[in-house]
């Protein structure tokens, strides 16, 4: 089921803190960044760029994105979130390709997801999986004891993940 994408607004601020929230998978305080993202991007920070997705005029999904300072051509892809009761419909893929796609034209080369090692993320890292990121690290404890950091990287130029040898 396909979704019109558009910028987020000012207008969805309280729906995109309570669809962050209603996935069930972040902590309070992250809820709260996603949310501070937003008003930052509103205010001009060209570091966080929104795109939600929506279903006539109510935000089912969106993603943000945004730059990796000091670096050529490399953004992270901070959030996608998707509404539970539209997960599973290609909403995600469509707000993920979109987001690719406009990296693309900017001439981004490298696209980096980071996301938790915990058994309800799951479904989140065979997404990326599947739509073609690869792990390149894994960091033991690092949002708690027994919650790794999984870092996975996109390669928008050549489709592969380009590693090099010492």
């Amino acid at each position: 089921m396909s979704c019109s994408l558009r910028p987020v607004g000012r207008a969805q601020r309280a729906p995109l803190e309570r669809l962050t929230r209603a996935t069930g998978l972040f902590r309070p305080e992250e809820v709260a960044l996603a949310v501070e993202l937003l008003d930052e991007s509103l205010a001009g920070d060209d570091d966080y760029r929104f795109l939600g997705a929506y279903a006539d005029d109510d935000l089912v999904g969106y993603a943000c994105w945004g730059p990796t300072p000091g670096t050529q051509g490399t953004y992270d892809l901070y959030w996608i979130v998707v509404e539970p009761t539209w997960q599973g419909k290609g909403i995600g893929t469509q707000l993920l390709d979109a987001v690719e796609k406009a990296l693309t034209a900017d001439g981004c080369r490298l696209l980096v997801v980071e996301t938790s090692s915990r058994a309800d993320y799951a479904p989140t890292r065979t997404f990326y999986e599947r739509r073609g990121y690869a792990q390149a690290a894994r960091l033991p404890g690092y949002y708690a004891p027994a919650d790794d950091l999984v870092i996975y990287l996109k390669d928008l130029v050549h489709g592969v993940l380009a590693r090099t040898t010492a």
